[in-house]
């Protein structure tokens, strides 16, 4: 510090005039400086396996999930769509979707070019974590991000399950990871993007993957129309057996979605780790008593559909906001769905199959606009004492809405390319006899 002061022509006794605080502060200063950041195992580890988790919350989480809740005849063709789609989105992520969305570009809606086919990144490339401390070799990130930006496109199709031929969603899956879900992601995760300068909070998700999906599932079934029968034939679910398999391995993979979204293993990873834990229960309560008084009866439909509606909501703010918040989050969130599923769904007369705009879509407005409620430290969350709950909530409906209308308008565009090119719907003779056999020559029971 003093040959510092020397530079700008000051000598010892200057230095020694200085304030014990100003001092102390410099010595702070050049501290701070000299730290090298390094990888941490115990961060690795626990962000390897948060990918594996990931992983498992595709293959074979949604796939049974959404598979027990289509008819016998389709069970199969979901289970397919699932699984490639998970595959191709893999490849179209490292050869350029991780360069669009963290490629290092300083515009506000794409990363740019930089990455493409992983350009620069080794073994040796390290990402940075939330801490100044510590780093997590760059694959590890890259790959972690590659199970999001899998999962997200695959939840789309329950929307327009057992009507929509598979090279279609192939293609749609793809053109949609290029022009809608990267650049959302990197707006709202990336420094450089606009939602991110904005101050959004978005701990794992609520925007880009929920938020996202739901709404360009909304506009496929709008745009796919009605399944052939809808409304008159029975089309309950097949297996509610394989949709609770599904959703309780969705509950357990999504630690790795929200706990691993901390990217360190330490204070931070254990809050998102109990919130996602206790919203969901919070939200399964929610729907079973709001089932049980409207109904006379709890269905297992509706627990199952509750614990995806808490998991959704609490994936924007599990890093942010406490275990009480956490619980009340989830239940309004759980409260909010419900009413769309069973009564705004019906009124306006759409066939989205499985309800992923009800569920993803409406739980995810709803958990993000109330992380900028429960983010609070008045209401149990980790912001600081000069956080303004009215700032930050018009931030997070600002966020909602250029996720809604970016999502809505590309998506609405994309599916009538898909619609112009390989057409989007199958037959309706081929819709009566089932996508199983119909599309995949091969059945997912032989009875």
């Amino acid at each position: 510090m003093t040959n510092w002061l020397k530079n700008l022509g000051l000598g010892g006794a200057a230095a020694l005039a200085m304030s014990l605080p100003a001092r102390a502060q410099e010595a702070a200063a050049e501290a701070a400086a000299e730290v090298v950041p390094v990888m941490d195992k115990g961060d690795v580890a626990w962000m390897m396996t948060s990918t594996v988790l990931v992983l498992a919350m595709i293959v074979p989480g949604l796939a049974l999930f959404y598979g027990g809740l289509v008819r016998t005849k389709n069970m199969l063709s979901v289970l397919m769509q699932c699984t490639v789609i998970a595959a191709v989105m893999m490849i179209v992520w490292v050869v350029y979707g991780y360069s669009l969305a963290f490629g290092g570009g300083t515009g506000p809606y794409f990363g740019g070019f930089g990455k493409l086919f992983l350009a620069g990144v080794t073994p040796d490339s390290m990402s940075a974590t939330f801490s100044a401390e510590y780093v997590i070799p760059e694959y590890v990130f890259i790959a972690f991000q590659m199970t999001f930006a899998a999962i997200t496109p695959a939840l789309i199709i329950g929307a327009f399950a057992e009507r929509i031929k598979f090279s279609a969603v192939l293609l749609f899956c793809v053109l949609w990871g290029t022009l809608v879900y990267a650049p959302v992601a990197h707006m709202v995760w990336d420094a450089s993007g606009l939602i991110f300068n904005w101050g959004a909070l978005d701990f794992a998700g609520g925007t880009v993957v929920h938020i996202n999906a739901g709404v360009a599932a909304l506009i496929g079934s709008l745009m796919i129309g009605k399944r052939v029968g809808y409304g008159k034939d029975n089309m309950a679910p097949h297996s509610m057996t394989l949709t609770l398999v599904g959703a309780g391995m969705l509950w357990v993979g999504w630690f790795g979605f929200n706990v691993g979204s901390n990217l360190e293993a330490n204070g931070g990873a254990a809050l998102a780790m109990i919130n996602t834990f206790v919203a969901t229960a919070g939200a399964i309560v929610a729907w079973v008593v709001i089932e049980g008084l409207g109904r006379g009866k709890a269905s297992m439909l509706g627990a199952a559909s509750g614990m995806i509606a808490g998991l959704v909501a609490v994936t924007p703010a599990a890093g942010v906001i406490g275990p009480m918040g956490a619980i009340v989050l989830g239940a309004i969130a759980s409260a909010v769905c419900y009413f769309f599923v069973a009564v705004v769904k019906h009124k306006l007369g759409y066939d989205d199959s499985l309800d992923v705009f009800g569920i993803h879509g409406v739980g995810g407005i709803v958990g993000a606009i109330g992380t900028g409620i429960f983010a609070a430290p008045g209401l149990g969350g980790i912001m600081g004492d000069d956080f303004s709950m009215g700032g930050q909530v018009w931030i997070q409906i600002k966020a909602v809405v250029v996720t809604v209308v970016w999502c809505g308008v590309v998506s609405a565009i994309l599916y009538k390319v898909v619609d112009m090119t390989v057409g989007l719907r199958v037959k309706e003779d081929e819709e009566r006899e089932g996508l199983d056999l119909t599309s995949h020559g091969e059945r997912a029971y032989n009875l």
